[in-house]
């Protein structure tokens, strides 16, 4: 099914908007200090910085088959498995990390890359739903970037690696060292065990991949 030529033009507008963003918001955060969080030369370390990169790429090859009226169920999943994943950046920032951290939270590269790219990439998502193809059973995708992640930052972890000046982890509910450790539980951050973060966190994922389904099949019966 093909969209309209406004549909277009807006997704053109929505990923141009992406692209610009995680850019610019990849950029400042770079030049910032690797005192604060996610700044310096080890932002490519953070998913927030990867999933911005990601979603970018994607809308920009989104560009090529929006021109090019093409489309295809292997792209379909892609841009679905993406889109999830920068969800997945917006929220935890919003409502897990943000509420944690001090003055500069929404400086601009935060808003940029926490906000601005994630609900234009959810709207672009739906703008051009009617041209995807996507199965319940692809939902079970949308948990390999964040899984990956937690593999790359586990491992970083047990090497020792640097995600900032002070922290061998990139968020407080990746430190295996917490309290919490692995499976425990403590009265403060990060209040339970790393495994149960990833598992709610992936729960959360399937949840909300299933939902942006649905949303997208009644999009799709409203308009044929």
């Amino acid at each position: 099914m093909g969209l309209t030529k406004t549909q277009k033009i807006i997704s053109y507008i929505l990923k141009a908007i992406i692209i610009i963003s995680a850019t610019v918001g990849t950029y400042l955060s770079a030049l910032g200090s690797i005192e604060a969080f996610m700044g310096g030369e080890t932002v490519f370390m953070y998913f927030t910085i990867q999933s911005n990169i990601a979603i970018a790429i994607v809308s920009l090859i989104g560009i090529y088959f929006l021109a090019t009226n093409k489309s295809n169920y292997v792209w379909s999943v892609i841009k679905f498995v993406f889109t999830i994943s920068i969800t997945l950046t917006g929220i935890v920032y919003t409502f897990v990390l943000a509420p944690s951290m001090g003055n500069e939270t929404w400086n601009i590269q935060n808003v940029l890359t926490h906000v601005v790219v994630p609900i234009c990439s959810i709207i672009d998502f739906f703008i051009v739903g009617r041209s995807l193809y996507i199965k319940n059973r692809d939902v079970l995708y949308v948990v390999i970037p964040p899984l990956l992640y937690a593999i790359y930052a586990g491992i970083g972890y047990v090497l020792n690696w640097r995600f900032s000046s002070t922290t061998n982890y990139p968020y407080f509910f990746l430190n295996w060292g917490s309290k919490a450790g692995a499976i425990g539980f403590t009265n403060e951050l990060p209040f339970i065990g790393v495994i149960w973060w990833i598992l709610l966190l992936f729960i959360f994922l399937i949840l909300v991949g299933l939902l942006y389904i649905k949303v997208l099949n009644t999009i799709k019966k409203k308009q044929a």
